[in-house]
């Protein structure tokens, strides 16, 4: 696994801020809320949870200038946000009267190497957790692919190869993303295959970067196993660090 750091307190006047990075890829981000807000059009029995991803225009080697609210900020905003949702106890925050409580998450990637969501939902975890947002687990994610590598680098991601990205709750073992969807029905037709007999043990992946590759189920499986095993780790990382940043605020307020 790629070597990984973390900072809480990146950003000064949000309620919770971390920064995050997964070998050369640095993201960094920002919770604000839980806070009041007057939603007429959306009226809810429990808090809402806003997600906005964003990469800097000096994030990779491409200068080009990146349209605000493009189609891939808009599909990896809604990924984050949901994946978020499943592990933010947004029941405990209800809405007063008219008013409605709102978690704001924005996220930006400073530097590009591949696994960004990945490193994206590390990030947001870090800063929710900063901001003192109850939250069943944490939510943590890995990539790994199909070149014995774990949080793939963008040379690796390029190489065409198939790859996944797994969210996880570790302490709950439940899964909260599983990119690309392609890999769920894999794994769901060779659970079937199994019982069965009557599935093929290669199983071609639907459209995506890598469409014309073909994963063995073996292979798989250890795909698989290396992205559970780098959540889990990475789960363990963040825990220390927000064990270390108590002691640092106990010490500092004299407890």
């Amino acid at each position: 696994m790629r070597q990984i750091r973390a900072e809480i307190g990146a950003v000064s006047k949000a309620d919770g801020s971390a920064m995050f990075e997964m070998g050369n890829t640095k993201v960094i981000a920002a919770v604000y809320g839980p806070r009041e807000v007057q939603n007429r059009s959306q009226i809810s029995n429990h808090a809402l949870v806003r997600c906005e991803y964003s990469m800097a225009n000096f994030s990779t080697g491409d200068r080009m200038r990146k349209s605000k609210g493009d189609r891939r900020s808009t599909e990896i905003s809604l990924v984050i946000r949901q994946t978020m949702e499943a592990s933010i106890l947004t029941h405990l925050l209800p809405r007063s009267q008219l008013l409605n409580l709102q978690i704001d998450i924005y996220v930006q990637v400073l530097q590009a190497d591949g696994g960004t969501r990945s490193a994206c939902i590390n990030a947001a975890t870090l800063a929710l957790a900063d901001a003192g947002i109850p939250m069943r687990d944490l939510v943590t994610s890995c990539s790994a692919g199909y070149l014995n590598s774990t949080n793939l680098n963008y040379v690796e991601d390029s190489a065409g190869g198939p790859d996944v990205t797994l969210g996880i709750l570790p302490k709950l073992d439940k899964v909260t993303l599983l990119q690309p969807l392609s890999i769920f029905f894999q794994v769901l037709l060779s659970v079937i295959g199994r019982e069965s007999g009557g599935v093929e043990a290669v199983i071609p992946l639907l459209p995506s970067k890598a469409m014309d590759s073909k994963l063995p189920i073996d292979i798989l499986e250890n795909v698989m196993q290396l992205a559970i095993e780098g959540c889990k780790a990475i789960a363990n990382y963040i825990r220390e660090i927000l064990l270390e940043n108590t002691k640092q605020l106990e010490y500092r307020r004299g407890v």
